[in-house]
């Protein structure tokens, strides 16, 4: 018999010794998993941090409130840096009365989080030892860009950033809920790309959420998934209720999207004529994201096919009409 010399190379007997079957998520369908990142945003001011906080309240009581399924109740430590501390209190104390004192030894809240940079070494620790101190198994981060200075549009500076977070969630042995803003003009085609920084985001996250207002109903929200490692989930609509603070489940269907219509040279053709003629790579995908709500592959594929065909021709990293 072969003597093991190389200990990382394991049989399957081995490999499945060492590594039992997952855990069920901490919130299911497969949305945070154990040690998971969950990345949730949304156009300003639809309910990104009432949402996220009616999330936490749920993790810590065990509670399919907010129309997930919650296996078990689980610690979870807020860090947010939008409302002072007694304005924030007072919200959970509106919060908290629906479901009692189910969530009271589970949920814990960095009161010192305002002013700690994930970005540099004395807020990462800073992070760490509040994770510490509450035994997190969920850590809340709201919203991001407060937890950092580096260049959004730089995306090597993201993914330090998303380096950072990969730390901070091993070290503390946590799941991860991160609201983060969206870019501007983003189709309903896109999730996981709408998140600024994306190209970066998508090598850290392993389910993002969407958050869309819906415009014929009042505090009707729908939330579109998108997760790295699971089956797609269907799109949910929740309402909410201004009294207690709480979404939930709405009977209100969610109107089927509209087929994404094909996106033609002439579409290029009107988008370089929109900005004058002469145009940068960027520039141009954008508008013609805008003009025709398609996803950014959709306009990649669109100039390409432009380039090929001669309808569009690109001079000194500038794109303009072959006239």
């Amino acid at each position: 018999m072969t003597s093991k010399t190389h200990t990382c190379v394991l049989s399957l007997a081995e490999l499945l010794q060492d590594n039992p079957p997952p855990q069920p998520a901490f919130v299911e369908p497969g949305l945070l998993p154990k040690q998971g990142i969950l990345f949730v945003g949304g156009e300003p001011k639809v309910g990104k941090s009432l949402l996220v906080v009616n999330l936490a309240l749920a993790l810590a009581a065990g509670s399919a409130r907010t129309g997930f399924q919650i296996p078990n109740p689980r610690r979870v430590l807020i860090c947010q840096f939008e409302l002072p501390t007694d304005q924030f209190a007072a919200r959970l104390v509106c919060m908290r009365r629906p479901i009692g004192a189910a969530a009271d030894e589970n949920l814990f809240v960095d009161t010192r989080s305002c002013g700690h940079l994930l970005s540099s070494t004395q807020g990462l620790r800073h992070f760490l030892a509040a994770a510490q101190a509450a035994e997190a198994d969920v850590i809340v981060l709201d919203p991001l860009y407060s937890a950092h200075d580096q260049d959004e549009n730089d995306t090597r500076a993201m993914a330090a950033l998303c380096h950072t977070l990969l730390r901070l969630r091993d070290a503390s042995r946590a799941a991860l809920i991160v609201v983060h803003h969206v870019r501007k003009s983003v189709s309903r085609h896109e999730i996981g790309s709408a998140f600024r920084g994306s190209s970066a985001l998508h090598a850290v996250g392993d389910t993002y959420m969407l958050m869309t207002r819906r415009a014929a109903t009042a505090n009707m929200i729908e939330l579109r998934f998108q997760l790295r490692y699971g089956a797609p989930l269907q799109p949910k609509s929740l309402a909410l209720d201004p009294a207690s603070l709480w979404f939930s489940p709405s009977d209100e269907p969610i109107p089927r999207p509209s087929a994404q219509r094909k996106v033609d040279t002439g579409d290029v053709r009107q988008a370089v004529l929109d900005l004058e003629n002469e145009t940068t790579y960027s520039e141009l995908r954008q508008k013609i994201m805008t003009n025709a709500a398609c996803s950014r592959r959709t306009a990649q594929l669109a100039i390409k096919r432009a380039l090929q065909n001669g309808v569009l021709l690109r001079d000194n990293g500038q794109y303009r009409l072959p006239f």
